[in-house]
């Protein structure tokens, strides 16, 4: 990879949508709350939606969501499989029934 390629790699940053359609357990859904922002931020990524009851324009949408944006999808996906963030995701598997997405953003101008 070129310098000018990961240079632009670097800055190009990636988000990460959770969409919660269902809360199996409120005090499950609660915990995750609590412990997932403190590993988001470990990891550089900011809240830039939180908690949000969308208004839906067109078609379905959960009833909760939330976006990280993050520095870039290494960074995403290295969070995403982190042990600080395990035991959140272990939690989300049996709190909530939710659809989480990962997607490249645009990158930065020069």
């Amino acid at each position: 990879m070129s310098e000018t390629t990961e240079t632009t790699a670097a800055r190009t940053p990636a988000y990460s949508i959770t969409e919660v359609y269902e809360v199996l357990d409120p005090a499950g859904a609660q915990r995750y709350s609590e412990v997932t922002p403190a590993t988001v931020e470990a990891f550089g990524g900011r809240f830039v939606v939180l908690g949000a009851q969308p208004v839906v324009a067109e078609g379905d949408a959960g009833a909760v969501l939330a976006v990280v944006e993050w520095p870039d999808m290494e960074t995403l996906q290295a969070w995403y499989e982190s042990e600080a963030y395990a035991p959140a995701r272990a939690i989300a598997a049996i709190a909530m029934r939710r659809r989480l997405v990962f997607l490249p953003g645009v990158p930065a101008a020069v």
